[in-house]
């Protein structure tokens, strides 16, 4: 069982920042800032990877290798470099390679759920969608409306997919957004416009096969 720091080194390291964790991480190999900055994203990024794989174990297992990434790469960390799109960028490519490895489909949850399975939020992306003019979603109501888009958004070409994925259920900026994708902030933006156009055509599209 892994001992708790004291009240000393526990007040240090909520006082301390990702970044300042990394670095002294890096220089020190010390476990406490290790598990500090674990526990500080088991949460958030185990979400992301359920959401993205579709798969509570897969996840599990890609949030694992993402943090023995984290450990094998900490000599690569350079001082200052934002810590949370550099988790995410990890996160995103062991997933695409776990799911790869697997023969697997993406599979998106745009929920939130409590540990007791409570549904605190539909995505965001649902209530844009339901106002972006005729379509399914102004019939479908509840678990039909999540599930539409649910399929809908697992349709999508997978860059489209995961610039969606990052902005409406991580909240991340477009800059985090273009720094875990490698790609420039202009076309994080393009991709998000394609992906709600997409989306947008599949509901007419719908609608007009359902109305027909």
């Amino acid at each position: 069982m892994m001992k708790a720091p004291d009240t000393d080194t526990a007040n240090d390291l909520a006082r301390t920042s990702d970044e300042e964790l990394l670095s002294r991480y890096r220089e020190t190999g010390r476990t406490e800032d290790f598990n500090a900055l674990v526990h500080r994203y088991e949460h958030e990024l185990y979400r992301y990877l359920v959401r993205y794989t579709g798969d509570r174990a897969l996840a599990e297992d890609v949030f694992q290798n993402t943090f023995l990434q984290v450990h094998l790469k900490k000599g690569m960390y350079e001082d200052g470099r934002p810590v949370r799109p550099w988790l995410y960028s990890i996160a995103t490519h062991q997933a695409v390679d776990a799911m790869r490895k697997a023969g697997r489909h993406p599979t998106v949850s745009l929920d939130q759920r409590t540990t007791s399975g409570e549904e605190v939020e539909a995505g965001r992306l649902v209530d844009l969608l339901a106002s972006e003019g005729p379509g399914p979603l102004a019939e479908l109501q509840g678990e039909e409306r999540r599930e539409w888009v649910r399929s809908s958004v697992a349709r999508l070409p997978e860059t489209l997919r995961q610039t969606l994925l990052l902005a409406y259920n991580q909240d991340l900026k477009y800059r985090e957004i273009a720094e875990i994708l490698k790609i420039p902030v202009g076309t994080v933006k393009s991709r998000l416009h394609a992906a709600l156009a997409k989306l947008q055509q599949m509901a007419r599209a719908d609608h007009q096969d359902g109305s027909g």
